[in-house]
């Protein structure tokens, strides 16, 4: 590895490939990848707002599922509108200082949701197993501590790896990356160096990260079936199997296809195939995350339904205020 290597090659920007060539006009894929980021983004701030403005939501598992939603909102915002941008640029350049801003803020973000999921899995395996011992166990400052570990679990594991790249010689100038953003294969397979060693780095902490998480997902969610299959209520056994089902399938979408892209030695495979995977990671699972952990809750719905009330009446309040002024005035004339 050449220490200023991308002083040394000359590099200043990258050009994104994009999405493979699929049977959809630019125009088509940009009107659906919007709509989705709209959706995603909306769902998601819905539920930071509600969390924070309603007392009845502010228990560990909420406050929890507000920390994923941010983690979804700034995920999803390092990628889409980049990509959405050269939907309708002709020119689908990112400088190099962008391209590694946003390989950091991609794993970060990344590697942060995963130890949050793990988390939560492990909130929930508490709140059903011992429901006694839960409030003393998960109390304010122990959730607050715990979701700050989540979110420096992800800045500090990913910045040597982030810093190696940027360091690494790319051998051309407009260097053209194999993707829709700067992802760490297509960046690694631009290199004029061997990238063995790095690869490998790579490896491990994805190893350590998404494994481990996984893991304790998987035990957590396994005792809470077990505690479930005990319920001596038939509807009580059905509510919670639908509930935990929801979660295990978004679970595994994320998992599946992170343990598809990065836990594995080498970072080489096919372009259109990690293509469709990242928009997993990338589209779906922040889209349905915000509707199965919470708006399919009751008890979200109902906060929902109350913060939109309160709105409304504001709003017409502050309507009605205006038109008695103006009235006023209209008379003093």
């Amino acid at each position: 590895m050449a220490p200023g290597g991308n002083q040394s090659s000359g590099v200043t920007e990258f050009i994104l490939a994009g999405v493979p060539n699929l049977n959809s006009t630019k125009e088509e894929l940009f009107s659906v990848f919007l709509l989705v980021y709209l959706l995603t983004l909306t769902g998601n701030v819905l539920i930071v707002g509600v969390v924070g403005a309603d007392t009845r939501l502010q228990t560990p598992m909420y406050f929890f599922l507000g920390n994923l939603s941010c983690l979804e909102i700034l995920l999803t915002s390092v990628i889409i509108p980049k990509m959405l941008s050269n939907f309708l640029s002709r020119q689908h350049t990112i400088s190099f200082a962008a391209c590694i801003t946003q390989f950091y803020f991609y794993f970060f973000l990344g590697a942060s949701e995963f130890l949050l999921l793990a988390v939560m899995s492990v909130d929930r395996y508490l709140a059903i197993c011992h429901p006694l011992h839960y409030p003393l166990l998960m109390n304010g400052t122990v959730c607050f501590w715990v979701a700050l570990s989540c979110w420096m679990g992800g800045v500090f594991p990913v910045l040597g790896p982030t810093v190696a790249v940027a360091l690494l010689p790319f051998c051309e100038q407009d260097a053209v990356v194999q993707h829709f953003f700067c992802d760490s294969g297509p960046l690694l397979r631009l290199a004029c160096t061997n990238t063995k060693k790095l690869e490998e780095t790579d490896f491990i902490l994805a190893s350590l990260v998404i494994v481990s998480s996984l893991m304790i997902t998987a035990v957590s969610y396994g005792h809470i079936v077990l505690t479930v299959l005990h319920i001596p209520s038939a509807s009580g056994r059905q509510k919670a199997f639908s509930t935990c089902t929801s979660h295990l399938m978004v679970v595994t979408l994320f998992y599946g296809s992170a343990i598809f892209l990065y836990v594995r030695p080498s970072q080489s495979g096919s372009v259109d195939t990690n293509w469709a995977v990242t928009v997993v990671t990338t589209f779906v699972t922040p889209l349905l995350n915000p509707f199965i952990y919470a708006l399919r809750n009751e008890r979200v719905k109902e906060a929902l339904k109350d913060m939109f009330r309160k709105v409304v009446v504001e709003f017409w309040g502050d309507l009605l205020l205006v038109k008695s002024f103006n009235k006023k005035i209209m008379r003093c004339r």
